[in-house]
């Protein structure tokens, strides 16, 4: 029998969508009141009103790259907090950079959950592998295992050979870090003879996780599951042992939308991750986070009943200089928004006799007759650059999350 981490994980999935909603209402009104961004940008929003799924599409979108700007003109977290800077328990950067806050609660970044479904237990000792410099990495998993009742130890990056000692000398259980680095550490240990055998479980993240570096992992003697999240949110899905997909964390509500919008696209089309999180002290509400991933049908086997998506399946910025120019996603967003007839869209850009050259190729459920004219004047007015339209089947572009593909050869 599956064992779980707690009775939310199981609940009916009616159920959560009642407390998540609930949480939202409570967290719509209190970041109003408390974080000058969120009281100009929901100024007009009706926190009792926002019940369902429609309702919060219906909410402002707030992007990741927008944090750079508002941080810079209103430092350090751009007004989004809802708490004094000196009230944290510790101030992270990432690339950008961007400031992210830590507050002093227990499993803040919520990263307890999977390690729990990957066998980090009350007891263990973690060897953790991720930064603790600068970024929260190390410290979102230090805190998730402190919760679950694993001893630490803080390896952070490189130091390869001190590592793998640290391995034969400590015992550790399990191993928290990027799947390349424990590949590493564990082959470094065996060239120096080392016994590393204690590590048989792994929680990774921070990169790609191929199936034959999986398997690799698992020839050496360390089962791994992997986790997603960002410095912003902390947590947002993770594996349990079925391996299907990843499941949404309890603690927030996941959407999945057409890059360059706010709209959800249907389960299995590959869009945006737009996450809203229930953090009282950092309450990012509809919060773009540039990755892409699509919602899996059905239930986990492992009994799991929150939603379940594909894991992180590439960035959904896909912003292009085209004649000297950004083309941005939501411009082509902007154009499909001006056109209902047209169901989904895609902007090839290629090069023709030297030039750039613009094609968006659309997918249309009504007439078709004098749309591409019509197209092409939008596509002038919204984009300040000439480009052709045409009509494509339904069902033939390809289900990749790209509204802008760059097909340019300079050969």
């Amino acid at each position: 029998m599956a064992d779980f981490y707690d009775t939310l994980e199981t609940r009916h999935p009616d159920l959560r969508e009642l407390h998540l909603f609930s949480g939202l209402r409570e967290q719509l009104g209190h970041a109003r009141k408390r974080s000058p961004y969120f009281a100009r940008l929901l100024a007009d929003i009706q926190p009792e009103s926002v019940a369902d799924r429609a309702a919060l599409a219906a909410l402002p979108v707030t992007r990741k790259s927008a944090l750079i700007e508002s941080q810079r003109a209103l430092p350090p977290f751009g007004g989004m907090t809802t708490v004094p800077v000196g009230d944290l328990g510790r101030v992270f950067q990432s690339p950008g950079p961007i400031y992210d806050p830590e507050a002093k609660r227990a499993d803040y970044w919520r990263m307890a959950r999977a390690l729990y479904a990957a066998g980090f237990r009350r007891g263990n000792l973690a060897h953790n592998c991720f930064s603790y410099h600068f970024t929260p990495a190390g410290s979102m998993f230090e805190s998730g295992a402190m919760a679950v009742g694993c001893a630490v130890f803080p390896a952070g990056v490189g130091n390869t050979e001190s590592q793998a000692r640290a391995v034969a000398d400590l015992r550790p259980d399990g191993y928290i870090g990027t799947p390349s680095f424990l590949k590493i550490i564990l082959e470094k240990g065996r060239d120096l003879g080392l016994d590393c055998s204690s590590l048989t479980k792994g929680m990774v993240s921070g990169e790609a996780l191929p199936p034959s570096l999986r398997a690799e992992l698992k020839a050496l003697g360390v089962s791994v599951l992997q986790c997603y999240g960002t410095a912003d949110i902390g947590l947002i899905a993770y594996e349990s042992e079925s391996v299907e997909g990843m499941i949404a964390d309890e603690g927030v509500i996941l959407e999945i939308v057409r890059p360059g919008t706010g709209d959800p696209v249907p389960e299995g089309e590959v869009g945006e991750v737009l996450v809203t999180t229930l953090n009282p002290d950092y309450p990012l509400i509809r919060f773009a986070t540039g990755d892409l991933s699509a919602v899996l049908p059905g239930r986990s086997p492992c009994g799991r009943t929150n939603m379940r998506i594909k894991g992180w399946m590439g960035r959904a910025d896909q912003t292009t200089k085209v004649k000297g120019m950004f083309v941005h996603p939501e411009q082509v967003a902007e154009v499909v928004k001006r056109h209902p007839e047209i169901a989904r869209a895609r902007l090839v850009v290629t090069r023709e006799d030297g030039n750039d050259a613009m094609t968006l190729k659309c997918e249309t459920t009504g007439p078709t007759a004098g749309l591409a004219a019509k197209l092409a004047e939008t596509m002038q007015a919204v984009m300040k650059l000439k480009g052709r339209a045409e009509t494509v089947p339904a069902g033939s572009l390809p289900n990749d999350g790209k509204v802008i593909e760059d097909a340019r050869s300079y050969e």
